[in-house]
């Protein structure tokens, strides 16, 4: 057996991000940006009000001694996508609308709530007065042209992820498409005679398949384009066809059929199809009967080395859970171009005491908060058997190979797990009463 350590590097060695794609803005949400992004105008295109109000000159404000308020004369409105055709001059303003072009002549913006606007005869827009002791300085609600970014700046880098506010910055520099990582496809294989579909009541020996639909969406959750190959029986010619049809995808990951069991057909079957062991057992609990592969299929359309990563995960819920989260999910977002790959660690402080056997590090449902420090409760967990005991969890408690008594306030390092408002990885724990 090797170490939790020497597993996922063994497979994230095998994992390189996908060759870059060109696709639409609409579908490059998740993304990993391919290429360096400049833009191809200055923004704001020119400078802009701030806010509704009259464009002046800042220094028909100064103050010298006693003078009455200043008045001046309104001659053109603009409003945003309008261009000034009037300069504002001596005893002149213009109203600008938020957004719109300052005239030329105007050093400032002054806010419409500063003013009074009342009508005067031969003044066909009127005249405005302001406050006798308001303050008004050059620059004043005015944004300068290029502020937020210049023509040709590189606005994007190259890896970065695209969310919507990316999104929103490449539709403002003109981009309707551009090069991403494609996100990986993943096969998904549940195996075993035992299993029946979800809609049936299962009979004598029989389970719902539940690995399935949870390993599914956890690949989905994870950023993957997910295949179903529906149920592997326990038949070697039927589980050979299923898995030479996984091979096609970049990730295949199948459940159960990989421990020491005499239907247990798996690692056979992979290596009948090419499939080379990487390793087969992982210190590890739950989870150690763990299998990674490799299967070279040649070259892509780029020229460069096609392989499908392969997983036969334990059939236990729980263990099959827990070894996606250790090591399929970091090979999703390798191949995605994601840098960061692994999930979250934190510390947390045990609430309860805990007694840790054995020489494989223990993964613990529990549920972390987000307190100050942040307390970790422990579920009641009977084993890999229990899937009830993750719906319950945000987190699993590490408890590193030892022979050792937990008392409650020790620390304990957490791995966080995606909520059901994450789409990749959660960024913090949120506070549950217990």
């Amino acid at each position: 057996m090797i170490s939790v350590e020497e597993a996922l590097q063994h497979v994230l060695d095998a994992a390189q991000p996908r060759p870059p794609a060109r696709v639409s803005l609409r579908e490059t949400l998740g993304r990993m940006l391919a290429e360096d992004v400049a833009s191809d105008v200055d923004s704001p295109p020119h400078d802009k009000s701030l806010v509704d109000g009259y464009a002046v000159r800042a220094d028909a404000f100064v103050r010298r001694g006693e003078r009455p308020p200043v008045e001046l004369a309104v001659i053109e409105q603009v409003t945003a996508g309008e261009v000034p055709t009037s300069e504002v001059g001596s005893g002149t303003t213009i109203r600008v609308m938020t957004g719109a072009p300052i005239p030329r002549g105007a050093d400032a913006v002054v806010m419409t709530e500063d003013s009074q606007w009342r009508e005067e005869p031969g003044v066909p827009l009127g005249t405005v007065q302001f406050a006798q002791d308001i303050e008004v300085t050059a620059g004043q609600n005015i944004m300068p042209r290029g502020t937020s970014l210049r023509r040709g700046q590189v606005v994007l880098d190259s890896g970065s992820p695209i969310g919507p506010a990316q999104i929103g910055l490449l539709a403002e520099v003109g981009r309707t498409d551009v090069a991403v990582v494609p996100p990986p496809e993943v096969a998904i294989l549940p195996t075993g005679d035992e299993l029946v579909d979800v809609g049936f009541v299962p009979g004598p020996g029989k389970i719902r398949n539940s690995n399935g639909p949870m390993l599914i969406s956890c690949g989905q959750q994870a950023g993957a384009v997910v295949r179903d190959l529906g149920v592997g029986r326990d038949e070697q010619e039927q589980l050979a066809s299923l898995v030479r049809e996984g091979l096609a995808a970049d990730v295949l990951v199948i459940a159960g059929g990989v421990s020491a069991g005499v239907r247990d057909l798996v690692p056979q079957v992979l290596t009948e199809a090419g499939v080379q062991q990487v390793f087969h057992k992982v210190r590890l609990k739950p989870g150690k009967p763990l299998w990674f592969g490799l299967h070279q299929a040649g070259e892509n359309d780029r020229g460069q080395a096609a392989s499908t990563l392969v997983f036969g995960l334990p059939g236990n819920p729980v263990s099959s859970f827990v070894c996606f989260h250790l090591f399929v999910a970091p090979v999703i977002a390798r191949l995605a171009g994601h840098t960061r790959v692994t999930a979250p660690r934190v510390s947390g402080t045990l609430c309860e005491a805990y007694q840790q056997r054995g020489d494989r590090v223990t993964y613990h449902p529990a549920w972390i908060d987000d307190g100050d420090p942040p307390q970790v409760q422990l579920i009641a967990w009977r084993g890999s058997a229990d899937l009830r005991a993750l719906v319950d969890a945000n987190t699993l408690a590490i408890f590193p190979a030892d022979n050792r008594s937990y008392s409650q306030g020790d620390q304990v390092q957490c791995l966080l797990l995606p909520t059901a408002r994450d789409s990749v990885w959660p960024r913090a724990a949120v506070r549950r009463t217990l």
